[in-house]
């Protein structure tokens, strides 16, 4: 390498929200005002708390959580924030509401649009598919839910609204693996943590690891990918992403495609 150049790693986890309302309670969709956007439920709040904690011992920091507009996936973003910019660091901390003072210039947070679940009748049951399939989201009002003073005010989003309702398995595939190449490329001196959904996960692995299958991402499951980056002034070139997931290690799980 030219000695005036610099290389550094790019990291970028991709997480699955914690554990949805909708399938712990099955009733809770028929009198839902918004059936297909399902909050999660207490024990979820505090898997994705005690996630953001674990995310503290990794050997790199977080500099910027990019969200799935999903109420499940804002509500795990905000406990992950929240654990990361924890100043006390008291060990029977349960979830957010026993935080007690944050650091909020740890760790920068946005929604986009591009990381949202599969829109398909295939992963959205159609009686509470909205109207004209149309999603509407008050990104303001989720904003709120952020831990205070760590929402990037600046980011524009890749996605300036939903992708279009009934999108195909293959263009789901495309968009969250495009989402990563995008992301990490628009922040390349920064480590990410994309909050998104199972899809987004299981992309991530069998996108950057070649004949994989994944079959198994928990609530708060996470994949982690690494790529060079190399500096020269202010101008970067990126090699190719690399998955360091053990298949089993992080509530994912993935083995061999079987070859034809």
């Amino acid at each position: 390498m030219d000695p005036s150049q610099v290389k550094t790693y790019q990291n970028v986890l991709v997480l699955r929200h914690g554990d949805r309302m909708d399938l712990f309670d099955p009733t809770w969709a028929k009198t839902a005002d918004r059936p297909w956007d399902s909050p999660l439920v207490e024990s979820g709040f505090a898997r994705a708390f005690r996630t953001g904690r674990a995310f503290q011992t990794l050997p790199f920091p977080i500099h910027r959580v990019l969200v799935s507009p999903l109420l499940r996936c804002v509500q795990t973003a905000s406990e992950v924030v929240t654990a990361l910019c924890a100043v006390d660091d008291d060990p029977n901390t349960k979830s957010s509401r026993d935080v007690v003072s944050i650091d909020p210039s740890k760790v920068k947070v946005s929604v986009e649009y591009g990381l949202c679940n599969k829109l398909n009748t295939a992963a959205t049951k159609l009686g509470i598919v909205p109207k004209y399939g149309i999603f509407h989201f008050d990104v303001s009002k989720l904003e709120t839910l952020f831990p205070s003073g760590t929402l990037d005010r600046t980011v524009e989003p890749v996605y300036t609204e939903m992708p279009p309702w009934d999108e195909t398995w293959k263009d789901t595939n495309s968009r969250n693996e495009q989402m990563i190449r995008v992301l990490a490329d628009k922040y390349p001196s920064e480590n990410l943590l994309l909050v998104a959904h199972w899809t987004g996960v299981e992309v991530s692995v069998h996108a950057f690891k070649e004949d994989t299958r994944v079959t198994k991402v928990a609530y708060c499951g996470y994949s982690e990918l690494r790529r060079p980056v190399c500096w020269e002034n202010l101008t970067f070139t990126a090699g190719n992403f690399e998955v360091l997931t053990e298949s089993g290690r992080t509530g994912v799980t993935y083995k061999a495609k079987l070859q034809l």
